[in-house]
């Protein structure tokens, strides 16, 4: 039997994670580390978000993670949409698909939102330096 291997990638601000996952026992590792012990608790609860609601199907899968860029909660946003996107190509679940957008969108689809550069005239992208005339 051949080995199925899908590639997948997920984006959000600036991190970018790419996933691949193939036939396995169910390891689940980002960048070298195992789900188990990675920090901080809340990226990991989110990076979990789509095994929970895809069920207990992930376990027949290994999924190797690699991301950069961004902050932590960033990546884990980039991790959680290559998973999600990788475990729906693998299967084919059209179901389990509908269940994680139903959830939130986000999961398989895109944020295009960016930050917006700063102009002069101001300390940040809008707001502007205060005037007094008096």
């Amino acid at each position: 039997m051949a080995v199925k291997v899908v590639v997948t990638t997920g984006k959000r601000k600036t991190s970018l994670a790419k996933a691949t996952i193939k036939n396995g026992s169910g390891r689940i590792r980002i960048n070298g580390r195992p789900l188990e012990v990675y920090q901080p608790e809340i990226a990991k609860m989110r990076i979990m978000e789509p095994l929970i609601i895809f069920g207990d199907d992930w376990k027949r899968y290994d999924i190797k993670v690699r991301v950069s860029g961004g902050g932590f909660m960033s990546q884990a946003d980039a991790v959680r949409m290559s998973i999600a996107t990788s475990l729906f190509r693998i299967s084919q679940d059209f179901e389990a698909r509908s269940r994680m957008l139903e959830h939130d969108r986000t999961m398989l689809v895109g944020d295009p939102r960016r930050t917006e550069p700063k102009k002069f005239g101001g300390p940040s992208a809008r707001s502007r330096y205060q005037k007094s005339y008096r």
